[in-house]
């Protein structure tokens, strides 16, 4: 079964961090086969509070998913992130 990754924000406080993260997140997702699914985008709040930003990316397995979450890479993208962005992230099994 496919995984996902999906990432939530609640705040983001610096937007220069989270483009410099996007770069380096980008790179990670491409090495571990994910494919960008929502990124961003127009979005109507239905229930709840209201996100700043909203990303799914779909990889081949939940293990690669879970390879991908704890690589090198993504983690050393993760870290620029920390003190400006708050987040839900969670990988998810797919049906």
């Amino acid at each position: 079964m496919k995984g996902y990754v999906v990432c939530v924000y609640k705040s983001i406080s610096n937007e220069e961090k989270l483009k410099e993260y996007a770069v380096k997140a980008k790179a990670a997702v491409e090495k571990y086969k994910g494919k960008f699914l929502i990124r961003g985008g127009k979005s109507i709040n239905n229930e709840g509070e209201k996100s700043p930003r909203t990303v799914v990316i779909e990889f081949p397995s939940y293990v690669e998913a879970n390879f991908f979450y704890n690589s090198k890479e993504y983690q050393e993208a993760h870290s620029i992130l920390k003190g400006y962005a708050i987040r839900q992230h969670q990988t998810v099994e797919g049906a």
